[in-house]
């Protein structure tokens, strides 16, 4: 009996370090670590900060609170994506949460210094994918991005103007 647990305890970390995850669909695409359904107007919200993490790696994207611009981390330093927009709309939680965050992928961060944070050598984040999100997001959310299907860009709302990245 033992033996079938042990066997059962491993084949579960087996499955779970490689992990996937899907989002309104059953499979993910080749080489995504998390993925969406298509036809959405559903994009990803960014987390808007009102402090730039220090410990933030590179390839860590938020929503600057102050200056309302969309950043990336890159080279160890902060890079604006979007010009100036506008958070002037959207609600703040003003409790402080404890907690670690939720890693998808190889765990291989001792403390995950994000809500979400995807690790994988070998997988990527597939974005939403939209069709003009200019005309079919309704009510798009400040730090919304995802992927635009129409253009093959890379697309995000700050608050005020949708902004585009190839």
């Amino acid at each position: 009996m033992k033996n079938k647990i042990l066997i059962l305890f491993i084949l579960l970390l087996t499955v779970t370090s490689n992990a996937q995850v899907a989002i309104g669909k059953k499979k993910v695409d080749k080489g995504g670590i998390l993925d969406f359904s298509q036809g959405t107007t559903k994009g990803i919200l960014l987390p808007i900060v009102e402090t730039l993490p220090e410990k933030a790696v590179d390839g860590t994207f938020i929503m600057d609170k102050e200056d309302a611009v969309v950043k990336v981390k890159i080279n160890n330093s902060w890079m604006d994506l979007t010009g100036t927009g506008s958070v002037s709309n959207v609600e703040f939680n003003d409790s402080v949460e404890k907690g670690n965050g939720v890693v998808i992928g190889d765990y291989t961060s001792s403390t995950p210094e994000g809500v979400l944070v995807l690790e994988a050598a070998d997988k990527a984040l597939i974005l939403p994918k939209i069709s003009d999100p200019h005309l079919n997001v309704k009510s798009p959310h400040p730090g919304m991005i995802c992927y635009d299907t129409a253009s093959q860009c890379i697309a995000i709302f700050d608050g005020l103007q949708w902004n585009y990245w190839k």
